[in-house]
């Protein structure tokens, strides 16, 4: 198949919500989105026995339609001194104090991942986020290499010492972090008893973030980051438009929704 080329003119810009009119109660159906949306409804749903479901077109399944995943870069040490590098997409912040983030390594028929082994050795490792500029670089580091093999020789990434862990980061990572294994928890098979997962919680002690990345509140600015998200099988996402929905907050809505739900014979 033949693609159109990335388009670099493409710029993220944040606008108002889909239905930046909406109010307490509102049906989906009351716009014509919406009422477009639920149309498809009329096919009908399809339910898979995760049970009796084939383990492969479960996994194609569940990562096409849990999307769009951030990606884990993370980078390792061996106790040896062999680095590696490889993008983990099963990844996401865990919380902020202490601050916790998480990622899950499938393991192999036969021995684990070198991530795995390597986060659990003590020496430390690092988690960065992948830009548009680098994702090709990122993606070489994903081959099925053999155990050992310092993926970093094929990608084109620059090493840079980090300041608390053996391991080194992403130089052209905008935003790094320097972690130390909280916890790793084995995932089983029900009917195996074979373990298939490793669920790691790390625990990031230093963040690196470049100066130009940061807004005039302090925070990472999406529209410079440019970070690159997994969707199903080969694909990733970027950053596309991003809208603004603040969370409503009960003391300033609170008289407004006793209103509706008096009105509804729902008080």
């Amino acid at each position: 198949m033949s693609l159109p080329p990335f388009s670099h003119d493409v710029n993220t810009q944040y606008t108002e919500s889909p239905n930046a009119s909406w109010s307490f109660g509102q049906k989906v159906d009351t716009t014509a989105a919406g009422k477009e949306w639920l149309e498809g409804e009329k096919e009908g749903w399809k339910i898979i026995d995760t049970e009796k479901e084939d383990h492969i077109k479960l996994y194609q399944l569940m990562i096409s339609g849990i999307v769009p995943r951030p990606i884990a870069f993370i980078a390792t040490i061996s106790e040896d001194g062999i680095e590696n590098l490889a993008p983990f997409s099963w990844f996401n912040m865990v919380t902020h104090n202490p601050p916790i983030i998480s990622f899950a390594c499938s393991n192999g028929p036969v021995h684990f991942k070198d991530t795995r082994t390597n986060v659990t050795n003590g020496l430390g490792f690092t988690v960065n986020i992948i830009s548009e500029p680098f994702i090709e670089q990122a993606n070489s580091t994903s081959i099925d290499a053999p155990p050992s093999f310092d993926e970093w020789s094929i990608s084109g990434l620059t090493k840079e010492p980090a300041i608390h862990v053996k391991a080194s980061r992403v130089k052209e990572s905008a935003f790094s972090m320097e972690c130390e294994l909280h916890q790793a928890i084995d995932i089983t098979q029900p009917t195996t008893g074979a373990i298939t997962t490793t669920l790691i919680l790390a625990r990031v002690k230093y963040i690196h973030v470049r100066k130009d990345m940061l807004n005039e509140r302090g925070n990472v600015d999406a529209t410079k980051f440019k970070a690159v998200g997994r969707l199903g099988d080969i694909s990733y996402a970027r950053v596309g438009d991003a809208f603004r929905l603040p969370r409503p907050i009960w003391t300033q809505e609170e008289d407004k929704i006793n209103g509706l739900l008096a009105a509804t014979g729902h008080l």
